[in-house]
């Protein structure tokens, strides 16, 4: 088998790209089996808070794509350094989940329930309600809290189809606070980017990323010098308009076809 591409690191994207949902999607093993066989670097990249990189190590591990978690970065990794870089240790309200909460702790930030805080965190969060909005607006209002946000994704690919993501819960404070967000560290950013390239090792030239939005993975590779390739396993469909206008390097069905005879 041969590899489409000659690049030395190469970063996947999660949902939609390697698995949907619980499901591995065909070929991915093997593939990143034969990338890791070639002596390319493999890491895995996802905009998405719920797990933390533990966690998303033992699903790719449980599905048949031995990980460690040292080779996966997720949006909430990015955000704890970055905030750590900006405002180290300062008290935040978080919109989010338990694993963001205690990537947050872990990074030296105190987490709190009300408002006197000096940052609102805004992530993807099942459990987004009414009385977290409020802390929210409260702490831009009466503490003057700035905002910061993992990820810019509209929905999420599940097995059943879509599901809203955090740039819901970013739409719904921006409106009631009138502030935006400042930074989103999730891809398209270059600051996820730059966590990325360092766990592979290797400079943006020399790496490829392979993933199903274009949005995010595809306009994020093009911005800042990677080849991409996008999949149509996940979120784009074949006929997205996006795709000629944006045109990646390489588009295909699944990361199968990443080797070819």
């Amino acid at each position: 088998m041969r590899i489409v591409l000659p690049q030395r690191g190469w970063l996947f994207d999660l949902d939609g790209t390697v698995y949907r949902g619980e499901t591995l999607i065909a070929g991915a093993s093997e593939t990143i089996a034969a990338l890791r066989a070639d002596g390319r670097r493999v890491a895995f990249l996802s905009n998405k808070p719920l797990q933390t990189r533990d966690d998303y190590a033992r699903k790719l591990t449980a599905l048949g794509v031995p990980t460690a978690s040292a080779d996966v970065v997720n949006s909430s990794l990015v955000l704890a350094r970055h905030l750590a870089v900006l405002d180290p240790g300062a008290p935040v309200f978080v919109i989010g989940e338990p694993p963001l909460l205690a990537e947050l702790r872990a990074h030296g930030f105190e987490v709190r329930a009300d408002h006197r805080v000096r940052w609102v965190v805004i992530a993807f969060d099942r459990t987004f309600d009414y009385a977290k909005l409020d802390v929210a607006l409260q702490a831009v209002r009466r503490s003057n809290a700035r905002l910061i946000a993992t990820n810019p994704d509209r929905t999420c690919p599940t097995e059943d189809g879509e599901i809203p993501d955090c740039a819901g819960m970013i739409a719904a404070v921006e409106a009631v606070t009138s502030r935006n967000v400042e930074v989103v560290v999730g891809k398209p950013s270059p600051i996820i980017l730059e966590v990325a390239l360092a766990t592979l090792g290797v400079a943006a030239d020399e790496a490829v990323i392979v993933g199903d939005r274009i949005e995010t993975d595809i306009v994020m590779g093009k911005r800042l010098g990677l080849a991409t390739v996008l999949v149509l396993s996940g979120i784009t469909a074949g006929d997205d308009p996006r795709i000629g206008e944006i045109a990646p390097d390489l588009v295909l069905p699944s990361i199968r076809e990443l080797l070819t005879p």
